[in-house]
Formats: C-alpha cells, sequence, structure tokens
C-alpha cells in the first residue's frame, strides 16, 4: 500500500525556525563573561564616539545597533567598510570605539579596516561567530555570536546568526542604558516626534480632566451614580469642606452591592476610597502611566503643588497622544 509523504506545514517550520533560535539565544547569554562587561566600560568610558561597522546582514545589523545606541544617549553612527575604505575613515578619531561586525571573522572589507583603526588608534570591539579568526585576532575585545546552526534548511542563509548579533546589540544598549541610569525624560529629548514623543513629553495636565465629578459625603447612592455618570470618567470625587476626603470608582460601588443587603441609607461617605492615589500636575504622563498600570488603577486624582484636587487623570487618556 502506497503512503503519501506530506511536506511539513509553514506553521511547524515557523515553530522549528522559533525553537533553533530560541536555543541559540540562550547558549549564548550562557557563554557571556567578564568580555562583556569590559565592552560596555570602555564604550562609557569613551569621549568620542561609537562607530558600527559590518558587510551585507551584519551591516543592516550593525544599522539598527547604532540607531539605538543613539537614541539611548551613546553617540553613535553606521559606517559601510566599503565606503570607509574610500574615504569615510576619515570618519573615525582616536577618540572612537569601533565595532565591527563579521560571523565569519574574515570578511574581507571589514578586515580591510583594521590597520587603519589601529594606525588611528581606534579601540575595536568585535562581534565573530570565530574568536581565532582575522578579526578576532586582531580585535580589543571580542564578543562571541557563535551558533550552532542557522535556522535555513541549507545551514547558509543567515538566520539564526542574525539574531544572536542583534541580540548581543541589543544587550549592549541596554547594559548602557542601565549603567547610564537612562531615564524616560533622557530618551525623550532623542525622541520629540511622534506618538512615542508626545508620549514622553507629555505633562499631566496637558490632558488631564478638569471638569470634575464632584460629590458631597452625605450624597446618597442614587445622586453619586449620577454624579459619575454625567461625567463620563467612570469616578466620583468626594470633597469636604474643600478638601479630598475619598474617591468612588466602578468598583467601590460594585463592592457596597455585595457587603450590603440594603443601599438605601448609604451615602459616599459609606462607600468611597479614603486616601486615594494621586500625582501633581507637573509630573510626565508616561510615569503616571506606569504608576497606574504598576497599581492596577485606571485613574488618578490630579493635584497642584499646594495639594488641591485640579484634576482626573485616566488611563485611556494614553490614546490622546497617538
Amino acid at each position: 500500500m502506497n503512503r503519501t509523504t506530506h511536506p511539513p506545514s509553514s506553521i511547524q517550520i515557523a515553530k522549528e525556525v522559533f525553537q533553533i533560535q530560541a536555543k541559540a539565544l540562550a547558549a549564548t547569554a550562557e557563554r557571556l563573561n567578564g568580555v562583556f562587561d569590559q565592552a560596555v566600560t570602555l564604550i562609557l568610558g569613551t569621549t568620542g564616539r561609537v562607530i558600527v561597522s559590518g558587510m551585507g546582514k551584519s551591516g543592516i545589523i550593525g544599522n539598527k545597533l547604532a540607531a539605538t545606541l543613539a537614541s539611548t544617549g551613546t553617540p553613535s553612527f553606521a559606517v559601510h567598510p566599503a565606503e570607509a575604505y574610500h574615504g569615510d575613515l576619515g570618519m573615525f578619531t582616536a577618540d572612537d570605539v569601533a565595532i565591527l561586525i563579521s560571523y565569519s571573522g574574515e570578511t574581507e572589507e571589514v578586515i580591510r579596516l583594521i590597520p587603519s583603526l589601529r594606525h588611528f588608534g581606534v579601540k575595536i570591539i568585535a562581534l565573530v561567530g570565530k574568536a581565532q579568526s582575522t578579526l578576532g585576532r586582531n580585535a580589543d575585545l571580542v564578543l562571541d555570536i557563535a551558533v550552532e546552526r542557522e535556522a535555513c534548511p541549507n545551514n547558509l542563509a543567515p538566520t539564526t546568526s542574525t539574531t544572536v548579533t542583534l541580540a548581543m546589540g541589543d544587550a549592549l544598549a541596554v547594559a548602557l542604558i542601565k549603567r547610564r541610569d537612562f531615564k524616560p525624560q533622557d530618551f525623550a529629548v532623542f525622541h520629540p516626534g511622534g506618538n512615542l514623543g508626545r508620549r514622553l513629553l507629555t505633562r499631566i495636565k496637558d490632558v488631564m480632566h478638569t471638569n470634575l465629578p464632584l460629590c458631597a459625603p452625605t450624597d446618597s447612592l442614587r445622586e453619586v451614580i449620577m454624579t459619575i455618570t454625567q461625567a463620563g470618567l467612570g469616578v466620583g470625587v468626594v470633597v469636604e469642606n474643600g478638601e479630598l476626603s475619598g474617591v468612588i470608582t466602578d468598583g467601590d460601588l460594585r463592592r457596597a452591592l455585595f457587603n450590603h443587603d440594603r443601599l438605601d441609607g448609604l451615602t459616599a461617605r459609606d462607600v468611597m476610597t479614603r486616601s486615594p492615589l494621586t500625582v501633581t500636575e507637573t509630573e510626565m504622563f508616561a510615569e503616571a502611566e506606569n504608576s497606574m498600570l504598576k497599581a492596577n488603577v485606571t485613574a488618578l486624582l490630579v493635584v497642584n503643588a499646594q495639594g488641591a484636587l485640579t484634576g482626573i487623570l485616566k488611563l485611556q487618556d494614553a490614546s490622546l497622544l497617538k
């Protein structure tokens, strides 16, 4: 009886690619040693720029690495190795650090840069798959990006190796962010445009709601619900003698429903949450958004420098910045 064999499905092939690459990333993480920390320290200590260079797929990864470094506080740019040899070497100075990427460590265009970089006094960090290659032997520091095999079925197309190279570059960038104590407001300086820039540069007072759903402590639950409904913010703010007393959320109303057999006679004071979370109106929106996510709340009360209530910030207000 003849049996027809079916090729593996595209989904199964994709899963195998993920598994191969995940295994390679885990192995690379296990091999990390003090050289990685030395590379981070070298970059931190340079008074010049980080100049990244690679050929082909490595060059594409290098472009991304340079862009990530530049946007997170490390002056950096990418140079095509062939163009460098035809004039762009003038971009290098003795104060710079070069990151050269070549999986084989024998890429001709990259190797040809080494004598000139040595002449200029540029320190070299190599991302290579073979430490004993020409590039590996002539670098000041070597970061190992070796992989067992490519995800390509012919073990030819750079797939797993480029993923590991990309991850190594990201690891350098993130380590530098941590070492520099690079804050969201610092990040915003390099990303003033688009949604990201707006989120990082916007202050709470720029987007908060000022039409406040105010309730008195003696308001009945019916009055509270009417106030919350009319405002459309999902919360009611309890104020007594001009002072903030508490907040009433949908969750507070549900708890009142479960905890009391009768709702007649209950007032705002009976169901409100005392000492609600507040933020000052001059804080950055991105910080307040993180606070809401950590506290698992959808709204914060906004106060001014004197502690007076001035607005309400909703988590959904992030959509206004898109």
